[in-house]
């Protein structure tokens, strides 16, 4: 048995390594693929969607596209902070869809060897880890990998959708 540790990656499929746009939420990083990353944009204010969760802030027109918005800080259960200059929305594409998620900001891009991605920590039903793809290390700092698809895949976000479907019915 080696003691080195192992990529995360399921059976056949390649490691998380890659280029990941890396930003801050409180205190800790986070990275995203820039593969999936579409736009940075300074924070602008959205429009509300009624039922919609709490970390759910709206949507905003994407030159005609309606993107709907999440606060990252919100959706992890940390507290909500004034937005600032340093704010930005991060417009990301999972398969077909756009959706836009607030970080207090964008620090850089980083290079993330497969074999550098640790598997997050198994803390059993008490946190939910399903949207970390692994975690790696920069130098002293500590970056969570984000599963982009994950982040979305929530019955409070899918009942999100069906709002701005009945949002979009509405204004035909």
């Amino acid at each position: 048995m080696s003691d080195s540790p192992l990529p995360i990656a399921a059976a056949g499929s390649p490691a998380a390594g890659g280029q990941y746009l890396s930003f801050r939420l409180a205190d800790e990083e986070y990275g995203l693929d820039i593969l999936g990353v579409r736009e940075i944009r300074g924070w602008q204010r959205v429009t509300r969607i009624p039922r919609s969760p709490p970390f759910v802030l709206g949507v905003l027109n994407l030159r005609g596209a309606v993107v709907p918005v999440m606060d990252l800080r919100l959706r992890f259960g940390l507290p909500q902070v004034e937005y600032t200059v340093t704010t930005v929305t991060i417009v990301v594409a999972v398969e077909d869809r756009l959706f836009g998620v607030v970080v207090d900001a964008v620090s850089d891009v980083l290079d993330v060897a497969g074999d550098a991605v640790r598997p997050a920590p198994d803390f059993g039903a008490a946190v939910d880890t399903a949207y970390i793809k692994g975690l790696t290390s920069q130098g002293e700092r500590m970056v969570m990998l984000l599963d982009a698809a994950r982040l979305l895949a929530t019955d409070e976000w899918a009942a999100t959708e069906a709002a701005l479907i009945a949002v979009d019915a509405e204004a035909a």
